[in-house]
């Protein structure tokens, strides 16, 4: 009984501390300063529309860019077997199609996890850059920023909203991963 009784504990103590955690990804907020911006990949639904998730992460990216037309930026994500088109030809499109020159994107098309996503990105920036603007979900960015670091780069953020719709599913799996993360490293 004692023992079942701090299981239950330990585990809403985990569920709370990974809470306030994820809270935390969302500073530094990015400033125009780093060069680079890397939009992380989500959700392509067929015909090649953006989720809701990766939608709102486009819309923060141009935003972000139209207000510092310095930077340069990459869209980071491949294939998944449930989609019909990498999730950077889709956010390289919408980008395009909401005034970003084509000059300004690179694209990177092979990656599947968020580690790759950064791992691949890093390869395509030039030797010398170490600091990042990372966009994506709010509740993705901890972890996101914690593998950035691993990878030697420093980070800034463009924090998108997470959709209503699908916020509790995502909050709780991001707990998952991200105490997978601390554990493992990737």
């Amino acid at each position: 009984m004692r023992l079942g009784l701090l299981s239950i504990v330990i585990c809403i103590g985990m569920y709370i501390w990974l809470g306030e955690e994820m809270k935390e990804g969302v500073q530094p907020a990015a400033n125009g300063k780093a060069a680079y911006m890397i939009v992380l990949g989500a959700k392509v639904k067929p015909g090649g529309i953006p989720s809701l998730s990766l939608k709102n992460r486009l819309e923060e990216a141009v935003s972000y860019l139209k207000k510092y037309p310095h930077v340069q930026v990459i869209v980071s994500g491949g294939q998944g077997p449930d989609e019909d088109q990498t999730e950077a030809s889709v956010m390289l499109e919408y980008l395009l199609n909401n005034g970003i020159e084509a000059s300004r994107i690179i694209a990177e098309d092979r990656s599947t996890s968020t580690y790759e996503n950064l791992l691949f990105s890093k390869e395509l920036l030039p030797k010398e850059t170490k600091h990042i603007t990372i966009v994506s979900n709010d509740f993705h960015l901890k972890r996101a920023k914690y593998l950035a670091e691993t990878l030697d780069l420093e980070v800034d953020v463009v924090a998108a909203k997470t959709p209503k719709s699908v916020e509790a599913k995502l909050k709780l799996r991001e707990r998952a991963a991200l105490l997978k993360t601390y554990i493992i490293g990737y």
